[in-house]
């Protein structure tokens, strides 16, 4: 009788998606103790991220209405399942956004993005990922009172007391996504680098190339906001405006003709493309989900204007590297110049829990990358359909947004 007053006393509240830009804050269910390693962590921040406008937008085919988005959580340990000994009831702790198991072959490669224990079969997809879509695993995501962690004592990252929350939410996807892409786009020291998009993840990614020691760092974006935030930290901003014709040449008079070492493509499918292929891409969310999924897959509706300009922009033999999200693409390559360029890719989503012993020594005792001041706006949770709209509109100044429960 207890439990079911406590129900009807605190009803847990979640962001759920009902449609195409339709997502409402709802009363759902508790989420419950299902494996003997769950746990079960009441939600104190979660971000919004980039990636949560696909869902927004484009990605409709698959989900369901009362999916519960986010993948970007951090809070307090409420319940352990009886295996559960790494964390304890009370614990701070962030959420990576791969659901993995930590001891497989590709986790114990540091390859949690690829863990074989969540892996989505029926989709051909790697490891399954909080609020993001049956082609991830139909998890419920963070953006919520409450949130199911499986692997209870792999999973969860312990975080200490002390600072706020933006502090370490970070570790959840901004700060291991920005860190793969530098590691991966392996500046030599001094080095130079162009990083397309100055979103959070692209933002990220300048301040840890200019921490782990690149010389030169080129942003480049079209937003005001964006450009300026970069630029006081010490980047060198193109605005896209200005350069839409010429920014490979513009990219190469900064490095003496030849390119950056190296270009991290952090834009992904939002970028501003071939006006078609983006009627293409809207067209989708309107026609009925068997139908739309298909062509979603196979009509190769990504705009990849972005990743275009990285083959351009990089230094022969340099290496770009592939942060934003590329859905379902079947986009000719320009293998030719890709071979003639001598050009390395690396890509993939971030094995999070890989990146955290580099990373947590940047927080704990100063701020070294500026995370404390890097969201834009705290908002309650019920006011986050409002924030998602803002921020698809990219209105209001707002680059990151935290959403407290």
């Amino acid at each position: 009788m207890n439990a079911h007053h406590h129900q009807e006393a605190n009803p847990t509240r979640a962001l759920t998606w009902q449609g195409r830009r339709d997502v409402r804050v709802e009363t759902v269910p508790d989420p419950l103790i299902e494996e003997p390693d769950d746990i079960i962590v009441r939600i104190t921040s979660t971000g919004i991220c980039g990636s949560d406008l696909h869902l927004y937008e484009v990605l409709g085919p698959f989900l369901d209405p009362g999916d519960i988005l986010g993948h970007e959580a951090m809070g307090i340990v409420e319940e352990t399942g009886p295996d559960v000994q790494a964390v304890t009831v009370g614990d701070r702790v962030v959420i990576p956004f791969n659901v993995s198991c930590g001891t497989c072959f590709m986790c114990s490669q540091g390859l949690h993005s690829q863990c074989e224990t969540t892996q989505v079969h029926a989709y051909g997809s790697g490891a399954s990922l909080f609020g993001y879509t049956k082609l991830y695993g139909q998890v419920p995501g963070g953006q919520a009172e409450l949130l199911r962690v499986p692997f209870g004592n792999q999973l969860p990252i312990k975080v200490p007391d002390g600072p706020p929350d933006d502090r370490y939410v970070y570790l959840s996807d901004v700060l291991p996504t920005a860190w793969q892409a530098v590691e991966y786009a392996d500046v030599p020291p001094g080095g130079s680098l162009t990083v397309l998009g100055l979103g959070p993840i692209g933002d990220m990614a300048t301040r840890i190339a200019q921490h782990r020691g690149a010389g030169l760092v080129i942003g480049v974006d079209l937003v005001d906001e964006r450009l300026q935030r970069a630029a006081a930290h010490g980047v060198t901003c193109l605005d896209l405006r200005l350069h839409e014709k010429d920014l490979v040449d513009a990219v190469r008079e900064l490095t003496g003709g030849r390119g950056t070492d190296a270009v991290i493509d952090a834009v992904g499918m939002e970028a501003h493309g071939n006006p078609v292929t983006k009627a293409a891409q809207w067209a989708t969310g309107l026609l009925p989900d068997s139908l739309a999924r298909p062509f979603m897959e196979k009509a190769g509706l990504d705009r990849l204007g972005a990743l275009y300009a990285a083959i351009d922009l990089v230094r022969r033999g340099g290496t770009v590297t592939l942060s934003g999200v590329y859905g379902g693409a079947v986009d000719p390559m320009p293998l030719l110049r890709m071979f003639d360029k001598q050009l390395q890719f690396r890509m993939g989503q971030a094995n999070v829990l890989h990146w955290v012993p580099k990373l947590l020594p940047l927080l704990t005792d100063q701020d070294v990358l500026g995370v404390d001041t890097f969201a834009t706006h705290h908002l309650p949770l019920e006011q986050a359909p409002e924030a998602y709209a803002a921020f698809q509109a990219k209105e209001d100044g707002m680059i990151k947004t935290l959403l407290h429960p």
